[in-house]
């Protein structure tokens, strides 16, 4: 049972009620959120994403809105990506920085019309952020946090899952982007889009009086192809190789050095947040760079609530930022934020809390 304290400060998203009639055995804090983290069987839950379709309440990604005649400028000012092809209906992973070209959030852009954006966003605030850059810049644009509230339909079964609600249309649709639809009169907007690397879609609630109505409805139609609930994991997105900025980043991070390089372009209007360092670093070549870890032992030795250093031949060279057992791998597998001068295939020493554990550094992703 879990024992929740209402409180201005914490709240639940429309599927919060679902999620406790399915058993919710533990939750972490997004977004000042509650979110979903287990449902008692972390293991069923991790194959049932591998295997089949697993439902989630990810309505800890809060939707960042920009209206108005300078939300495309406003875009453009917050992500070092390019978004000025961006179409309507069309989503853009959109790394947002500050000044000093550190990542502060790793957000999916959603173009709505040229006066209506989305930024859906990761574990930061972006909505304060962005109204300070409106102020600042006096721009004629309203930020605001719309009543949306996304659930994922994750795995490869996801598809059939989705098509069997909103019609075969679904299939058709290209990663990241996206169409308005509804469900028996429930305002949605589906996405293919998900933080896995099985296959999915969110399902954007826009009316939160219907969450547990819409978490039924997907349930019932999921009920042919094995679905259950589970949240994202850290043993799929860690062998997937997917980021999670402020777990794997630090104060000082920036995309180039966690293999968001490929987002950011730096031909970009000079008032781009950040454009000017991440030239800069570009330039010079940045000093750290992300990789994977292969650690000794056999059984699971999950990271704590803090980065663990990393020797190469005696030296600190950087920190293991996380660590999970890895249920393909049969082994425990992590990232590692270390200097260029270490490279994969090097062998390593990691200061863990029990004691010095050796690894090795490899490429990512591991899968």
């Amino acid at each position: 049972m879990v024992a929740v304290f209402p409180t201005a400060r914490l709240r639940t998203s429309p599927f919060y009620e679902a999620t406790l009639a399915e058993g919710m055995a533990s939750a972490s804090i997004y977004n000042r959120m509650i979110m979903p983290t287990t449902y008692g069987d972390p293991e069923a839950e991790y194959w049932r994403l591998i295997e089949g379709v697993s439902q989630w309440d990810v309505g800890v990604e809060r939707q960042v809105e920009l209206k108005g005649p300078d939300a495309g400028r406003l875009a453009q000012i917050l992500t070092v990506r390019d978004v000025s092809t961006c179409k309507p209906g069309q989503g853009k992973y959109a790394p947002i920085c500050n000044h000093r070209a550190t990542v502060i959030n790793d957000p999916i852009l959603l173009k709505h019309a040229d006066d209506l954006y989305w930024f859906s966003i990761a574990d930061s605030d972006i909505w304060l952020w962005a109204n300070a850059i409106v102020a600042e810049r006096r721009l004629d644009v309203a930020v605001s946090e719309p009543d949306v509230s996304p659930m994922a339909l994750q795995g490869p079964k996801a598809e059939d899952v989705v098509a069997t609600v909103m019609g075969d249309w679904v299939r058709g649709l290209r990663y990241f982007w996206f169409r308005d639809a509804e469900i028996e009169g429930i305002p949605v907007t589906v996405q293919r889009s998900g933080w896995s690397k099985q296959g999915g879609f969110e399902i954007y609630l826009r009316d939160g009086r219907h969450g547990t109505r819409l978490w039924n409805i997907f349930k019932e139609a999921g009920q042919p192809h094995g679905i259950g609930p589970g949240a994202p994991t850290s043993a799929e997105r860690t062998e997937s190789g997917l980021l999670s900025v402020g777990g794997d980043t630090d104060a000082d991070t920036n995309p180039f050095e966690v293999r968001l390089g490929k987002y950011v372009n730096l031909d970009v209007p000079d008032d781009t947040l950040g454009i000017a360092a991440l030239r800069r670093i570009a330039a010079e070549g940045p000093r750290r760079h992300q990789l994977g870890l292969i650690l000794d032992g056999s059984s699971p030795a999950p990271l704590g609530f803090a980065h663990e250093a990393i020797r190469l031949r005696g030296a600190n060279v950087g920190v293991m930022t996380n660590c999970v057992w890895s249920p393909r791998l049969k082994a425990n597998i992590g990232y590692a934020l270390v200097a260029v001068e270490a490279q994969a295939g090097d062998m390593v020493e990691i200061m863990r809390p029990a004691g010095v554990t050796a690894a090795r550094l490899v490429e990512l992703p591991f899968l």
